[in-house]
């Protein structure tokens, strides 16, 4: 990019498009504006990351924004103050002149103040006849507040990121302690299954939190260690039902045992209804709604299935839902297995099968008869994403141990 350099006492500075940008915003601010400049300080501290911007900085700009007379900027004033280096070092808390020099220059790139040179490179003002500023030169404000609107919304932006990222560290706190103890408790009691494997997987998975900081890596974290969880539940509830059932089957027999047959005898003539069906062997179990995965476990667990998203990506439900239908088409299975899966498992928890069938498809033989197994399973409260989804995460990342 082509820059023109200023000769200053400071040395060359480079004039570039982006700072050109800045000048021109800065002399189209709407006609009245006015904004409290502390207000704007304030914005500009909570978004320095997004800034690009260190405390040292901050502190050159609170110094530059208290040579300013007034509390509020105005469009129309003159917005531009011009102390010296010594009087600038003295109000950011003693800061050095090369430090100062730096500092300053970083404002000006970051957009928040720019340069109003004067023909020797001096800051100084003119006067008029009336002691009114007439000419200054030094540093004009007028940028702070052409983006005063923008720095506030920064500096919203900021504040939910940290509160995502609050959200988030809780939240892998409280799987972490929950998963200890599941953990912990199937040892001691001698639960069948691969528990070595399970507390590897888990104490890695731990480790990696030493060196992730950002928000989507520890999202990523937090979805691991959801899947997990819910891999050890699951086994731990198959091993409780069996258990439950071996004890149920115990008193069933036991009554069966001490019954009169002759009571038994009497219900067989209806052992069939009018439509030659046979009735339930014993009460239907109550289907409990299936539990909803973010949208980014699932595409990270099933990527196949963004090849067939409006523009190859899913970044909404709806993006999933239409892919899915593709899909679904595309494997050969009938609107009405899908239309059935949707009714009883959810439109989205549907999509996310037919995502995981697409990604298993060299293993599934009939993907319409599976998806209506699935179904029927679901119908009875039998079945479960979460063991499917890490199953498929596991077997996409090398070296990790086998799912629970």
């Amino acid at each position: 990019m082509q820059t023109e350099h200023i000769a200053t006492p400071f040395g060359r500075r480079p004039m570039t498009l982006a700072l050109v940008k800045t000048q021109f915003e800065s002399a189209g601010i709407k006609k009245g504006k006015s904004a409290d400049k502390w207000k704007i300080y304030r914005d500009a501290c909570d978004a320095r990351s997004l800034l690009g911007l260190r405390d040292r900085a901050l502190a050159v700009l609170n110094a530059l924004l208290s040579f300013y007379p007034e509390t509020d900027l105005m469009e129309g004033a003159n917005l531009i103050v011009f102390p010296s280096n010594a009087q600038l070092s003295a109000r950011a808390n003693g800061i050095a002149g090369t430090t100062l020099r730096e500092n300053l220059a970083l404002l000006v790139q970051a957009g928040l103040i720019h340069r109003n040179d004067s023909p020797n490179g001096k800051r100084y003002a003119r006067k008029g006849r009336d002691g009114s500023i007439e000419t200054a030169y030094g540093f004009n404000l007028a940028p702070l507040l052409a983006r005063s609107e923008e720095l506030a919304l920064m500096a919203h932006q900021v504040a939910e990121e940290n509160r995502r990222l609050k959200v988030i560290k809780e939240k892998i706190t409280i799987a972490r302690r929950d998963l200890r103890k599941l953990i912990s408790a199937a040892i001691e009691e001698g639960a069948s299954g691969d528990w070595q494997s399970i507390e590897d997987h888990f104490v890695a998975i731990v480790s990696s939190l030493r060196t992730v900081k950002a928000p989507n890596g520890l999202a990523e974290i937090l979805d691991e260690l959801t899947l997990l969880r819910e891999g050890v539940v699951n086994l731990l509830e198959v091993q409780l039902i069996s258990q439950e059932s071996d004890a149920n089957g115990d008193e069933i027999r036991q009554h069966i045992q001490n019954s009169n047959t002759d009571s038994i005898n009497e219900l067989e003539p209806s052992s069939r209804n009018e439509l030659g069906a046979k009735p339930s062997q014993g009460p239907k179990r109550h289907a409990e709604p299936i539990r909803t995965f973010p949208l980014g476990m699932v595409v990270r667990a099933c990527p196949q299935i963004s090849d067939y998203a409006p523009g190859g990506r899913i970044e909404h439900w709806r993006d999933l839902m239409t892919a899915a239908v593709v899909v679904r088409s595309m494997l050969g299975v009938s609107p009405s297995a899908y239309q059935e899966a949707c009714e009883i498992m959810g439109p989205e928890n549907a999509a996310v099968v037919v995502a995981c069938i697409l990604e298993r498809g060299g293993h599934i033989n009939s993907a319409g008869g599976y998806l209506r197994d699935l179904t029927a399973r679901a119908e009875r409260g039998e079945f479960s994403l979460g063991p499917m989804l890490m199953a498929l995460m596991r077997s996409a990342v090398p070296g990790q141990v086998r799912s629970a």
